[in-house]
Protein backbone atom coordinates (compact mmCIF):
# COMPACT_ATOMS: atom_id res chain seq x y z
CA UNK A 1 0.00 0.00 0.00
CA UNK A 2 1.03 3.37 -0.98
CA UNK A 3 1.71 6.05 1.79
CA UNK A 4 0.84 9.53 1.80
CA UNK A 5 2.31 12.31 5.18
CA UNK A 6 -0.43 14.64 5.18
CA UNK A 7 1.23 17.87 7.03
CA UNK A 8 -0.70 20.22 8.98
CA UNK A 9 1.14 22.88 11.53
CA UNK A 10 -1.68 22.51 14.28
CA UNK A 11 -2.22 19.91 17.03
CA UNK A 12 -4.32 17.97 15.20
CA UNK A 13 -7.56 17.24 17.67
CA UNK A 14 -9.76 19.87 16.16
CA UNK A 15 -8.89 20.37 12.53
CA UNK A 16 -12.18 18.49 10.66
CA UNK A 17 -10.74 19.24 7.25
CA UNK A 18 -7.61 17.65 7.73
CA UNK A 19 -9.49 14.38 9.03
CA UNK A 20 -12.19 13.85 6.77
CA UNK A 21 -8.75 14.29 4.05
CA UNK A 22 -7.06 11.85 5.99
CA UNK A 23 -9.83 9.46 5.18
CA UNK A 24 -10.95 10.71 2.19
CA UNK A 25 -6.76 9.41 1.74
CA UNK A 26 -7.97 5.72 2.93
CA UNK A 27 -10.68 5.67 0.50
CA UNK A 28 -8.38 6.00 -1.90
CA UNK A 29 -5.99 3.04 -1.00
CA UNK A 30 -3.33 5.43 0.85
CA UNK A 31 -1.73 4.50 3.97
CA UNK A 32 -1.81 7.54 5.86
CA UNK A 33 0.41 9.24 8.42
CA UNK A 34 -0.66 13.00 9.52
CA UNK A 35 2.08 14.85 11.26
CA UNK A 36 1.47 17.95 13.47
CA UNK A 37 2.57 19.57 16.77
CA UNK A 38 1.36 18.77 20.83
CA UNK A 39 1.66 22.25 22.29
CA UNK A 40 1.36 22.12 26.49
CA UNK A 41 -2.18 22.72 26.59
CA UNK A 42 -3.20 20.39 23.87
CA UNK A 43 -6.38 17.73 24.21
CA UNK A 44 -5.78 14.40 24.06
CA UNK A 45 -6.22 12.17 20.72
CA UNK A 46 -9.55 11.16 19.82
CA UNK A 47 -9.38 7.52 18.42
CA UNK A 48 -8.73 7.58 14.63
CA UNK A 49 -8.35 4.56 12.22
CA UNK A 50 -4.87 6.28 10.83
CA UNK A 51 -1.95 7.22 11.95
CA UNK A 52 -0.43 10.15 13.74
CA UNK A 53 2.12 11.80 15.12
CA UNK A 54 2.12 14.95 17.29
CA UNK A 55 5.42 16.81 17.66
CA UNK A 56 6.62 18.22 21.03
CA UNK A 57 8.68 21.82 20.12
CA UNK A 58 10.68 24.03 22.39
CA UNK A 59 8.88 27.19 21.24
CA UNK A 60 5.31 27.91 20.43
CA UNK A 61 4.73 31.20 18.86
CA UNK A 62 6.64 33.59 17.07
CA UNK A 63 9.47 33.21 14.12
CA UNK A 64 11.29 30.49 16.45
CA UNK A 65 8.51 28.31 16.59
CA UNK A 66 7.79 28.50 13.12
CA UNK A 67 11.55 28.12 12.27
CA UNK A 68 11.67 25.10 14.36
CA UNK A 69 8.55 23.56 13.49
CA UNK A 70 9.85 23.84 9.40
CA UNK A 71 12.97 22.56 10.25
CA UNK A 72 11.57 19.08 12.36
CA UNK A 73 8.66 18.79 9.80
CA UNK A 74 11.36 18.66 7.20
CA UNK A 75 13.62 16.14 9.21
CA UNK A 76 10.60 14.12 9.55
CA UNK A 77 9.75 14.35 5.82
CA UNK A 78 13.04 13.14 4.85
CA UNK A 79 13.60 9.61 7.31
CA UNK A 80 10.06 8.80 6.82
CA UNK A 81 9.29 6.57 3.80
CA UNK A 82 6.16 8.31 1.37
CA UNK A 83 4.94 8.13 -2.37
CA UNK A 84 2.49 11.15 -1.91
CA UNK A 85 3.07 14.35 0.04
CA UNK A 86 -0.51 16.54 1.54
CA UNK A 87 0.87 19.77 2.53
CA UNK A 88 -2.13 22.24 4.20
CA UNK A 89 -1.21 25.92 4.58
CA UNK A 90 1.71 27.69 3.55
CA UNK A 91 3.20 27.24 6.79
CA UNK A 92 3.70 23.56 5.79
CA UNK A 93 4.45 23.85 2.07
CA UNK A 94 7.95 24.86 2.40
CA UNK A 95 10.24 21.71 3.94
CA UNK A 96 7.04 19.56 1.83
CA UNK A 97 7.89 21.12 -1.51
CA UNK A 98 12.08 20.60 -1.20
CA UNK A 99 11.53 17.21 0.03
CA UNK A 100 9.11 16.09 -2.82
CA UNK A 101 11.90 17.21 -5.01
CA UNK A 102 14.66 15.29 -3.19
CA UNK A 103 12.49 12.29 -3.07
CA UNK A 104 10.64 12.64 -6.45
CA UNK A 105 7.02 12.14 -5.13
CA UNK A 106 4.13 14.01 -6.03
CA UNK A 107 2.59 17.14 -3.70
CA UNK A 108 -0.88 18.12 -3.31
CA UNK A 109 -1.31 21.47 -1.66
CA UNK A 110 -4.60 22.29 0.53
CA UNK A 111 -4.80 26.15 1.12
CA UNK A 112 -7.45 26.23 3.72
CA UNK A 113 -7.80 30.25 3.71
CA UNK A 114 -5.77 33.03 1.46
CA UNK A 115 -3.03 32.61 4.05
CA UNK A 116 -0.76 35.93 3.55
CA UNK A 117 -4.17 38.25 3.56
CA UNK A 118 -5.49 37.32 6.94
CA UNK A 119 -5.13 39.88 9.60
CA UNK A 120 -2.19 38.89 11.70
CA UNK A 121 -0.19 39.08 8.57
CA UNK A 122 -1.68 42.19 6.59
CA UNK A 123 -0.85 44.25 10.20
CA UNK A 124 2.99 43.27 10.27
CA UNK A 125 3.89 43.74 6.56
CA UNK A 126 7.43 42.37 6.78
CA UNK A 127 6.76 39.13 8.33
CA UNK A 128 3.52 39.08 5.30
CA UNK A 129 6.21 39.44 2.36
CA UNK A 130 8.48 36.42 4.05
CA UNK A 131 5.64 34.90 3.49
CA UNK A 132 4.40 36.00 0.04
CA UNK A 133 7.86 35.33 -0.98
CA UNK A 134 7.39 31.84 -0.08
CA UNK A 135 4.15 31.63 -2.11
CA UNK A 136 5.54 33.20 -5.05
CA UNK A 137 7.96 30.50 -5.31
CA UNK A 138 6.56 27.69 -4.65
CA UNK A 139 2.80 28.07 -6.49
CA UNK A 140 3.31 28.83 -9.81
CA UNK A 141 5.20 25.28 -9.52
CA UNK A 142 2.35 23.21 -8.21
CA UNK A 143 0.74 20.59 -10.51
CA UNK A 144 -2.01 19.69 -7.48
CA UNK A 145 -4.04 22.70 -5.70
CA UNK A 146 -7.07 22.55 -3.76
CA UNK A 147 -8.21 25.30 -1.82
CA UNK A 148 -11.89 25.93 -0.09
CA UNK A 149 -14.16 28.29 -2.57
CA UNK A 150 -14.38 29.45 -5.90
CA UNK A 151 -13.42 33.44 -4.74
CA UNK A 152 -10.44 32.46 -3.02
CA UNK A 153 -9.70 29.47 -5.86
CA UNK A 154 -9.85 32.44 -8.50
CA UNK A 155 -7.46 34.73 -6.81
CA UNK A 156 -4.66 32.00 -7.18
CA UNK A 157 -5.39 31.30 -10.80
CA UNK A 158 -5.41 34.79 -11.48
CA UNK A 159 -2.33 35.54 -9.81
CA UNK A 160 -0.39 32.16 -11.01
CA UNK A 161 -1.70 30.85 -13.74
CA UNK A 162 -2.63 27.30 -11.88
CA UNK A 163 -5.27 25.22 -11.80
CA UNK A 164 -7.02 24.98 -8.85
CA UNK A 165 -9.19 22.38 -7.41
CA UNK A 166 -12.24 23.92 -5.05
CA UNK A 167 -13.56 21.63 -1.82
CA UNK A 168 -15.71 23.23 0.24
CA UNK A 169 -14.73 22.60 4.29
CA UNK A 170 -18.26 20.32 4.60
CA UNK A 171 -18.96 18.14 7.51
CA UNK A 172 -19.27 14.35 7.15
CA UNK A 173 -23.10 13.25 7.47
CA UNK A 174 -23.45 11.20 10.37
CA UNK A 175 -25.22 11.18 13.20
CA UNK A 176 -25.32 13.74 15.38
CA UNK A 177 -25.16 13.42 19.22
CA UNK A 178 -28.12 13.46 21.58
CA UNK A 179 -28.30 17.24 22.31
CA UNK A 180 -26.35 18.51 25.72
CA UNK A 181 -28.85 19.18 29.03
CA UNK A 182 -28.95 22.69 29.47
CA UNK A 183 -28.63 22.53 33.27
CA UNK A 184 -25.45 20.15 32.88
CA UNK A 185 -24.19 22.67 31.17
CA UNK A 186 -25.31 26.09 33.06
CA UNK A 187 -27.44 27.22 30.64
CA UNK A 188 -31.12 28.91 31.65
CA UNK A 189 -34.04 26.56 30.41
CA UNK A 190 -36.16 29.57 29.93
CA UNK A 191 -33.41 31.64 28.03
CA UNK A 192 -32.93 31.43 24.32
CA UNK A 193 -29.75 29.91 23.26
CA UNK A 194 -27.33 32.05 20.65
CA UNK A 195 -23.75 30.03 20.02
CA UNK A 196 -20.72 31.50 18.25
CA UNK A 197 -17.90 28.81 17.81
CA UNK A 198 -14.33 27.86 16.07
CA UNK A 199 -10.89 27.56 17.22
CA UNK A 200 -10.00 30.77 15.05
CA UNK A 201 -12.50 33.42 17.48
CA UNK A 202 -9.95 36.44 16.67
CA UNK A 203 -10.03 40.21 16.11
CA UNK A 204 -12.20 41.38 13.25
CA UNK A 205 -14.66 38.38 13.33
CA UNK A 206 -17.74 40.57 15.37
CA UNK A 207 -17.07 38.20 18.64
CA UNK A 208 -16.76 41.72 20.93
CA UNK A 209 -19.81 43.60 19.12
CA UNK A 210 -22.05 40.00 19.41
CA UNK A 211 -20.88 39.91 22.95
CA UNK A 212 -21.32 44.20 23.74
CA UNK A 213 -25.00 42.97 22.01
CA UNK A 214 -26.12 40.86 24.63
CA UNK A 215 -27.01 44.49 26.83
CA UNK A 216 -29.91 44.36 24.57
CA UNK A 217 -30.80 40.77 25.05
CA UNK A 218 -32.17 39.95 28.78
CA UNK A 219 -34.05 37.15 27.31
CA UNK A 220 -30.87 35.07 25.73
CA UNK A 221 -27.78 33.67 26.76
CA UNK A 222 -24.77 33.52 24.44
CA UNK A 223 -22.78 30.43 24.02
CA UNK A 224 -19.11 30.94 22.94
CA UNK A 225 -17.14 27.53 22.51
CA UNK A 226 -13.35 27.27 20.88
CA UNK A 227 -10.35 29.53 20.84
CA UNK A 228 -9.02 32.52 19.66
CA UNK A 229 -6.92 35.39 20.26
CA UNK A 230 -9.89 37.71 21.14
CA UNK A 231 -10.96 35.62 23.55
CA UNK A 232 -9.41 37.15 26.93
CA UNK A 233 -10.78 40.50 25.89
CA UNK A 234 -14.37 39.07 25.84
CA UNK A 235 -14.04 37.85 29.27
CA UNK A 236 -12.94 41.01 30.16
CA UNK A 237 -15.49 42.90 29.06
CA UNK A 238 -18.45 40.45 30.13
CA UNK A 239 -16.49 40.41 33.98
CA UNK A 240 -16.94 44.04 33.60
CA UNK A 241 -20.80 44.45 32.92
CA UNK A 242 -21.41 41.51 35.14
CA UNK A 243 -22.85 39.21 32.00
CA UNK A 244 -21.73 35.93 34.00
CA UNK A 245 -25.64 34.95 33.34
CA UNK A 246 -25.51 35.99 29.40
CA UNK A 247 -22.43 35.00 28.22
CA UNK A 248 -20.98 31.23 28.84
CA UNK A 249 -17.52 30.27 27.36
CA UNK A 250 -16.43 26.50 26.69
CA UNK A 251 -13.17 25.60 25.57
CA UNK A 252 -12.24 23.73 21.65
CA UNK A 253 -13.65 20.27 22.45
CA UNK A 254 -14.23 17.41 20.42
CA UNK A 255 -16.32 17.49 17.52
CA UNK A 256 -19.42 15.45 18.71
CA UNK A 257 -19.15 16.96 22.26
CA UNK A 258 -19.43 20.04 20.52
CA UNK A 259 -22.01 19.53 18.56
CA UNK A 260 -24.27 18.20 21.01
CA UNK A 261 -23.91 21.90 22.70
CA UNK A 262 -24.52 23.68 19.24
CA UNK A 263 -27.55 21.86 18.37
CA UNK A 264 -29.33 23.46 21.70
CA UNK A 265 -29.17 27.03 20.00
CA UNK A 266 -31.93 28.84 18.37
CA UNK A 267 -29.40 30.70 16.14
CA UNK A 268 -25.61 30.55 15.25
CA UNK A 269 -23.56 33.49 14.55
CA UNK A 270 -20.75 34.12 11.85
CA UNK A 271 -19.74 37.72 12.00
CA UNK A 272 -16.57 38.22 9.98
CA UNK A 273 -15.79 41.84 9.09
CA UNK A 274 -14.74 42.50 6.00
CA UNK A 275 -11.45 43.96 6.58
CA UNK A 276 -9.26 41.86 4.91
CA UNK A 277 -8.73 39.53 1.21
CA UNK A 278 -9.02 36.13 3.83
CA UNK A 279 -12.37 37.26 5.77
CA UNK A 280 -13.63 38.44 2.54
CA UNK A 281 -14.27 35.25 1.14
CA UNK A 282 -14.61 32.88 4.12
CA UNK A 283 -16.72 29.99 3.83
CA UNK A 284 -16.19 28.75 7.64
CA UNK A 285 -16.53 25.58 9.25
CA UNK A 286 -18.72 26.78 11.77
CA UNK A 287 -21.37 27.67 8.69
CA UNK A 288 -21.84 24.19 8.21
CA UNK A 289 -21.74 22.86 11.55
CA UNK A 290 -24.62 25.14 12.09
CA UNK A 291 -26.33 23.82 9.33
CA UNK A 292 -25.59 20.23 10.49
CA UNK A 293 -27.31 20.86 13.97
CA UNK A 294 -30.29 22.69 12.24
CA UNK A 295 -29.50 26.11 14.01
CA UNK A 296 -30.41 28.68 11.48
CA UNK A 297 -27.81 31.00 10.97
CA UNK A 298 -27.30 35.38 11.64
CA UNK A 299 -24.31 36.28 9.26
CA UNK A 300 -22.22 39.50 7.73
CA UNK A 301 -22.85 40.30 4.22
CA UNK A 302 -19.85 38.28 2.75
CA UNK A 303 -19.99 36.90 -0.38
CA UNK A 304 -19.50 32.97 -0.07
CA UNK A 305 -21.75 32.55 3.40
CA UNK A 306 -24.10 34.81 1.50
CA UNK A 307 -24.55 32.57 -1.19
CA UNK A 308 -24.91 29.51 0.97
CA UNK A 309 -27.68 31.07 3.37
CA UNK A 310 -29.17 32.55 0.28
CA UNK A 311 -29.39 29.60 -1.73
CA UNK A 312 -31.26 27.66 0.93
CA UNK A 313 -33.20 30.51 3.00
CA UNK A 314 -31.15 29.28 6.05
CA UNK A 315 -30.77 32.57 8.27
CA UNK A 316 -30.47 36.04 8.01
CA UNK A 317 -27.79 38.97 8.12
CA UNK A 318 -26.71 42.14 10.11
CA UNK A 319 -27.10 45.25 8.31
CA UNK A 320 -23.64 46.14 10.57
CA UNK A 321 -21.50 45.64 13.37
CA UNK A 322 -23.06 47.96 15.78
CA UNK A 323 -24.21 45.88 19.06
CA UNK A 324 -27.95 47.95 18.51
CA UNK A 325 -28.03 46.90 14.99
CA UNK A 326 -26.78 43.01 16.09
CA UNK A 327 -29.61 42.36 18.64
CA UNK A 328 -32.46 43.70 17.16
CA UNK A 329 -31.90 41.74 14.18
CA UNK A 330 -31.34 38.44 16.86
CA UNK A 331 -34.62 39.80 18.24
CA UNK A 332 -36.31 40.06 15.21
CA UNK A 333 -35.38 36.33 14.04
CA UNK A 334 -36.59 34.99 17.18
CA UNK A 335 -40.34 36.86 17.47
CA UNK A 336 -41.19 35.50 13.41
CA UNK A 337 -41.54 31.86 14.58
CA UNK A 338 -42.87 31.29 11.39
CA UNK A 339 -39.70 32.33 9.26
CA UNK A 340 -37.62 30.40 12.02
CA UNK A 341 -39.97 26.91 11.42
CA UNK A 342 -39.40 27.48 7.72
CA UNK A 343 -35.68 27.87 8.34
CA UNK A 344 -35.44 24.64 10.51
CA UNK A 345 -37.44 22.97 7.51
CA UNK A 346 -34.72 24.09 4.95
CA UNK A 347 -31.96 23.16 6.97
CA UNK A 348 -33.00 19.75 6.81
CA UNK A 349 -32.56 19.75 3.13
CA UNK A 350 -29.32 22.04 3.04
CA UNK A 351 -27.49 19.04 5.46
CA UNK A 352 -28.88 16.24 2.84
CA UNK A 353 -26.28 18.44 -0.11
CA UNK A 354 -24.04 19.86 1.96
CA UNK A 355 -21.84 17.44 3.43
CA UNK A 356 -18.34 15.74 2.92
CA UNK A 357 -19.46 12.34 1.19
CA UNK A 358 -20.43 14.69 -2.54
CA UNK A 359 -17.53 16.95 -1.54
CA UNK A 360 -14.96 14.65 -1.43
CA UNK A 361 -15.67 13.25 -4.86
CA UNK A 362 -13.11 15.60 -6.42
CA UNK A 363 -10.46 14.72 -3.97
CA UNK A 364 -10.75 11.39 -5.33
CA UNK A 365 -10.22 12.03 -8.76
CA UNK A 366 -6.96 13.64 -7.54
CA UNK A 367 -5.73 10.88 -5.38
CA UNK A 368 -6.82 8.51 -7.62
CA UNK A 369 -3.82 9.18 -9.93
CA UNK A 370 -1.33 8.86 -7.46
CA UNK A 371 -2.62 5.69 -6.09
Amino acid sequence: MKRVIVSVINDLVTDQRVNKSCLTLQKAGFEVLLVGRRQRKSPHMDERPYKSRRMKLLFEKGPLFYAEFNFRLFLFLFFHRCNCLLSNDLDTLWPNYWISKLKRVPLIYDSHEYFTEVPELVSRPRVQRIWRRIEERILPKMKEMITVNESIADLFRKKYGIKVHVIRNIPMRKMLPAPASREGIGLDPQKHILVLQGSGINIHRGSEELVDAMAYLDDCQLVIIGGGDVLPILKEKVAANHWEDRVKFFPRMPYQKMMAITQLADLGFTLDKDTNLNYRFSLPNKLFDYIQANVPIVASHLPEIERIIKEYNIGTFIDNHDPKTIADTIQNALKDEKNLAQWKNNLIFAAQNLCWENEEEVLLKIYEKYV
